[in-house]
């Protein structure tokens, strides 16, 4: 995995893991618990930063729980299947945490820039239509880069020497050496 080979250091790495793991996830929970709770705190910046934290919570789970499982059992392997799961789900999450950045982002422009306006631009409707807009954006963006990689790797029986997978990986196992393969790989 790239992490250590020596066996007795694997238990505190992944005490380390594990004890980071759950302080990210706390941490998270407490936010949305803040602001699910909290009257005050029913704006739009706040709405966004709850769907931030969730989505923080799901990027990191996609990893860690898996990476903390292998260190423990000396798993170094992970299945074709797996990886491309692997990499939709981090694309996914990934994607939706920075077009939410980008929603708050807009959120604070209106607020500083048109303030008398604000509560009329920025209004439940458009905050649930924006947060909808980047998890069907981040959904579509995850799908394009699987068919990519399905488009270009024909190699289905392999297991993959890596925890973490992403595409620029899952495409230098394909054999071929073309001109496409490396611009797509370049794009992603």
């Amino acid at each position: 995995m790239g992490l250590s080979e020596d066996t007795e250091l694997q238990p505190m790495l992944s005490g380390i893991f594990l004890s980071m793991y759950l302080i990210t996830v706390l941490g998270n929970l407490l936010i949305i618990l803040a602001v699910n709770c909290d009257p005050h705190l029913h704006t739009p910046m706040y709405f966004f930063l709850s769907k931030l934290s969730l989505c923080d919570i799901c990027f990191i789970s996609t990893t860690v729980p898996k990476m903390i499982v292998d260190i423990q059992t000396h798993n170094r392997i992970i299945s074709h299947v797996g990886c491309l799961t692997k990499i939709s789900f981090l694309i996914i999450f990934g994607c939706i945490g920075y077009m939410l950045l980008t929603v708050m982002a807009y959120d604070w422009f209106v607020a500083i820039c048109q303030p008398l306006h604000y509560s009329v631009i920025m209004n439940p409707r458009l905050c649930a239509m924006l947060a909808f807009a980047s998890y069907l954006l981040s959904l579509l963006d995850s799908q394009l880069h699987n068919l990519i990689v399905l488009e270009f790797v024909y190699l289905k029986d392999i297991e993959i020497s890596s925890f973490f997978c992403e595409p620029t990986v899952i495409l230098n196992l394909d054999c071929s050496e073309t001109v496409a393969k490396t611009i797509i790989t370049y794009c992603l």
